[in-house]
């Protein structure tokens, strides 16, 4: 099982150094990714009354794909999205964007997708957010083929390209898709179409009865099950050393690929508060040090 680490984005602010050192601080520490989630304005709650979602206008966040070309220059780790809010975005330019990380990681990129939760954002982005889910096909059929294709011709329910392409192909063709789903609509979405995806369960009857979801869809589609990674999620609380061990060994036991440690929200305020709980981690994992 691969063990990476959440950006705490949130708790970081727009402070550049802090980007810098926490990448390379995971890294030095042996962790294999950095999962970043995706966010691109927030709500103002005085002018959208009863805002009550997790995120509003003065919540940090990056721009994943721009991060990471500047992590990519800076570490040799896996980056990942987890996720993209895909349908607010146009399809052609997050394939572009998609193609040049996964050239300057060499490779090392997996773009994590999901529809989202934030109708302010769709309108701030110019996009529906009422059909999102059955663009979300299209979008990625069509971005797989921009990755693999020279000239692509493409008349779809919503999206069009007549005789274009991409230059530069990513190192990977296609690049790894990987699904957030979180209704079973979207978990039989991700067996058909996923290269993995990111439970919304811990390990449990919850859990055992999404992925028996994917796993059917996958079957239907004629795909091998086994072949669909999923990336769970251990969460730090504070003096909770044990508690997220315990999580990462029910994870493993779960069947899960690839494991993401989560500091953010953990009441930690600096890279070095950050880092240094992720130490401690680290080394009750035996993670070899870079």
């Amino acid at each position: 099982m691969q063990i990476g680490v959440v950006f705490p984005q949130t708790e970081l602010g727009g402070d550049v150094g802090a980007v810098r050192a926490y990448a390379q601080g995971v890294e030095q520490l042996g962790f294999a990714h950095l999962l970043a989630y995706d966010h691109v304005v927030g709500a103002d709650p005085k002018i959208h009354q009863g805002w009550a979602g997790p995120y509003d206008i003065d919540t940090t966040f990056h721009e994943p794909f721009v991060l990471y070309g500047y992590i990519a220059a800076i570490t040799a780790l896996e980056l990942v999205t987890g996720i993209i809010i895909l349908p607010q975005r146009q399809t052609a330019l997050v394939a572009k964007q998609a193609a040049e990380v996964d050239l300057l990681t060499n490779g090392r990129f997996r773009l994590g997708i999901g529809l989202g939760w934030n109708a302010v954002e769709y309108e701030a982005l110019g996009k529906d957010f009422s059909n999102r889910g059955t663009r979300s096909e299209e979008q990625v059929a069509l971005m797989r083929r921009l990755w693999t294709e020279r000239t692509v011709t493409h008349d779809g329910p919503t999206e069009r390209v007549t005789g274009a392409g991409l230059a530069p192909l990513p190192i990977q063709r296609p690049i790894p898709i990987w699904f957030g789903p979180s209704s079973p609509r979207a978990l039989r979405r991700t067996g058909r179409l996923g290269d993995g995806w990111f439970p919304m369960a811990a390990p449990g009857p919850k859990l055992d009865e999404a992925k028996a979801i994917v796993d059917a869809a996958a079957v239907e589609a004629g795909r091998d099950p086994a072949t669909i990674g999923m990336e769970g999620r251990a969460i730090w609380v504070h003096d909770g050393l044990q508690t997220l061990l315990d999580d990462v060994e029910r994870w493993r036991s779960a069947g899960a690929t690839h494991l993401s440690i989560n500091t953010m929200g953990a009441g930690l305020t600096s890279v070095d508060e950050h880092l240094a709980v992720l130490a401690g981690t680290a080394d009750a994992l035996s993670l070899p040090r870079a």
